[in-house]
């Protein structure tokens, strides 16, 4: 058993049914996804907090970490559990200042070890390497090596997270370099998402 976890990201569209999806992911798999990163493009905060409020109640229940993407005023509004920074979003200072010492703060580092070792020393709580592989939900600029982890995990105590492409098929090496998490959306959500938790499962476990 590995003490890596799945860090589950929204897909573009979370309305209709994608509550009811997002109950049996966690359900197929209890305990292996620690975290749900609401990640919506274009809508206004009213409209976001309407989608949100379901999911945050569903991630609360099991105890998942509820993580913003991009966001710190809606994080703020929502009073989730976090908030995911790309490098142009914002400061882990801004977050910090807005949503509390309690907060979990990550930052997108793409395949720099010099952003990821800035991100720690700001205070953020995770960083996020990637994209390993092509990935079916957002365009591909940066390519992270195994080799990245493998520097990162020995050195630091802060945990990675590897994003980019990942299915339970091509996850084995990134477990094996060191990745604390694999944030996965299109693997889960693009087919049936109880079959790829138990697929996960039988790698991580």
């Amino acid at each position: 058993m590995t003490d890596c976890q799945l860090y589950l990201i929204s897909p573009p569209d979370v309305g209709g049914a994608f509550p009811d999806r997002l109950v049996r992911a966690l359900d197929a798999g209890p305990g292996l996804a620690t975290a749900f990163q609401f990640r919506v493009k274009n809508l206004d905060q009213h409209e976001a907090a309407k989608l949100a409020a379901p999911l945050q109640a569903i991630c609360a229940e099991r105890e998942v970490g509820f993580i913003v993407n991009d966001d710190i005023a809606l994080a703020d509004r929502l009073k989730a559990d976090g908030v995911h920074l790309g490098q142009d979003d914002g400061t882990v200072a801004d977050a910090r200042e807005r949503l509390g010492r309690e907060a979990q703060i990550g930052v997108t580092c793409h395949a720099s070890r010099h952003l990821a070792m800035a991100a720690g020393e700001a205070g953020a709580d995770y960083v996020a390497f990637g994209a390993f592989f092509d990935s079916s939900t957002k365009d591909t600029k940066h390519r992270a090596g195994l080799d990245l982890l493998e520097w990162w995990a020995p050195l630091f105590e802060l945990p990675c997270v590897a994003i980019g492409g990942i299915t339970p098929e091509n996850c084995t090496p990134l477990v094996e370099a060191g990745a604390d998490f694999l944030a996965v959306s299109g693997s889960v959500w693009g087919g049936d998402e109880v079959e790829a938790i138990k697929k996960f499962a039988q790698v991580l476990r």
